[in-house]
């Protein structure tokens, strides 16, 4: 066949987009079992009641879902104690973060983050055709540095990205910071804070973003179902925002995004939540076990406040992921940075342990 030269013209934002990088499925070696700890996903199936769930929807899979959301959105008002007209749905908080990026932004505009951060951030808004302001995290705690990201903003500024506990190196922001960043903040600019791993924080000072919101009309609270309550495969996330905002995120959604199946699967999570949460007791009980003995060995782990903890290993992220791979270990290398490793199964973790221990004495 010969080769033809395709005349069709892309995007020429295209060009600055980087390429998502999923964690890696679990590698077979011969006389281990293999663990994913690569993806932050929750290592425990599905509840029963929420199976039911999901069982009792996949019946009517011939018909397209509610497009409005509805009953799930009434379920989290009332769950949140917000009205219904706050709260919008998507596709995972990634989507609902694109939709965030596209009714703010037009080609030029900036969106100010912290980064190392959600690696997701670049993607979106480079789609956008906006442009990306990165401000480095503060050095040596792997935590946002809220006066630089303050100090970044611009009259070009339309959104800041705030995630907390920080994905992939942990750290929450404190209410205190967040309060003080805030009233730096021009009410203009749209502020999301994205609380994607809210359930697993245990430190004390973390702000209480829907009272936050509440008396800010330019801040958006974001958050999943796909990390606590153990949906990541049927993509499911919200925001709580002032109406005005709410109903610009519905217009920009994808019709019929939010499958029914995860539609009914979310509201029997929240059903389930003091179930579900016991499960997420145990897994910042292991997440504190393993830290500490990482800490113990000789590693810098930074405070780590989601399911999932951060070795910054710089230039030798590759290869230690690497290193854990030989041993059945699939863990999420940042090239040049660190090395991300969700927090999974005890034998998982203690597989963790044991490599980084290894490494340490190669």
């Amino acid at each position: 066949m010969t080769e033809q030269t395709s005349r069709v013209r892309l995007r020429t934002a295209l060009a600055g987009v980087p390429a998502y990088v999923p964690g890696k499925p679990p590698a077979p070696v011969e006389g281990l079992t293999a663990y994913k700890i690569s993806s932050n996903e929750n290592p425990h199936p599905p509840l029963p009641s929420v199976l039911e769930a999901i069982s009792e929807a996949a019946s009517r899979v011939n018909r397209y879902p509610d497009m409005g959301v509805v009953s799930l959105t009434q379920a989290l008002a009332d769950d949140l104690g917000v009205p219904a007209e706050q709260v919008a749905t998507g596709t995972g908080s990634v989507a609902v973060l694109t939709q965030l990026v596209a009714i703010t932004c037009d080609p030029g505009d900036e969106v100010v983050y912290a980064w190392r951060s959600f690696e997701a951030y670049p993607i979106v808004v480079a789609l956008s055709g906006a442009t990306s302001v990165q401000v480095p995290l503060e050095e040596g705690t792997a935590r946002h540095d809220l006066d630089a990201m303050a100090a970044a903003i611009t009259d070009r500024t339309r959104l800041v990205l705030v995630c907390t506990p920080n994905n992939p190196t942990g750290p929450a922001v404190r209410a205190t910071e967040l309060e003080t960043f805030l009233e730096k903040v021009p009410q203009d600019v749209l502020v999301v804070i994205d609380e994607a791993y809210l359930e697993f924080t245990t430190e004390a000072d973390v702000p209480d973003a829907l009272a936050v919101a509440s008396g800010r009309p330019n801040v958006v609270v974001l958050r999943t179902f796909s990390k606590a309550y153990g949906l990541a495969g049927l993509r499911v996330g919200y925001a709580v925002a002032h109406p005005e905002v709410a109903t610009a995120l519905r217009k920009a959604a994808t019709p019929f995004g939010v499958t029914d199946l995860a539609q009914q699967a979310a509201i029997a999570s929240l059903a389930a939540r003091d179930e579900l949460l016991g499960r997420v007791e145990g897994l910042v009980a292991e997440r504190e076990r393993v830290v500490a003995a990482l800490r113990e060995q000789g590693w810098d782990v930074p405070q780590a406040q989601g399911n999932f903890l951060w070795l910054p290993l710089g230039d030798d992220a590759v290869p230690f992921a690497q290193a854990a791979q030989a041993r059945g270990l699939m863990v999420r290398p940042f090239a040049g940075d660190g090395v991300r490793c969700t927090i999974g199964e005890t034998e998982a973790n203690d597989r963790l342990v044991e490599v980084a221990g290894a490494w340490l004495i190669r």
